[in-house]
């Protein structure tokens, strides 16, 4: 059977070097490396061209949500009051401007969007809601559905 292959190898070796990468952003290249059997040289290059490829869209930190005083993690379903492209764009890019938002997804069916955030408490959440998201021009209601911080 045949393998597609890509200007930096089978996607079987580019799924390895990326479950890696994934992994432990951190890795130095030389530990990178010697996880996908590669030498030092040719294993910066490849990452740098992933890089510029846009196979590796950018690097993140995991936060302690406890350190951070924000244990609890709700998840939101909002409506809005209109569904055109301005208000759907618009409202995207209102919630990334909010600290608390962790995530948030565009969806179809009963809601607009489903929006992860963490705050400190009930109190908190609610504050949230009051204080920030309902005043995003468009959004209509917003319901919620608890988990537990991992």
């Amino acid at each position: 059977m045949l393998r597609p292959k890509t200007r930096f190898g089978s996607m079987r070796s580019i799924a390895r070097f990326c479950a890696s990468c994934k992994q432990d952003a951190r890795l130095t290249t030389a530990q990178l490396a010697d996880r996908i059997g590669l030498s030092s040289t040719p294993c910066w290059n490849r990452l740098k061209r992933l890089e510029t490829q846009g196979y590796i869209d950018g690097y993140v930190a995991l936060l302690n949500q406890d350190k951070l005083c924000l244990p609890e993690a709700v998840i939101i379903e909002v409506t809005l009051d209109r569904h055109d492209e301005e208000v759907l764009e618009r409202f995207g890019q209102l919630l990334t401007d909010l600290p608390e938002v962790i995530e948030a997804y565009l969806t179809t069916g009963d809601y607009d969007y489903i929006v992860e955030v963490a705050v400190e408490s009930t109190a908190g959440y609610e504050r949230f809601l009051r204080e920030k998201l309902y005043r995003i021009p468009g959004t209509a209601t917003a319901g919620r559905r608890s988990r537990c911080a991992a």
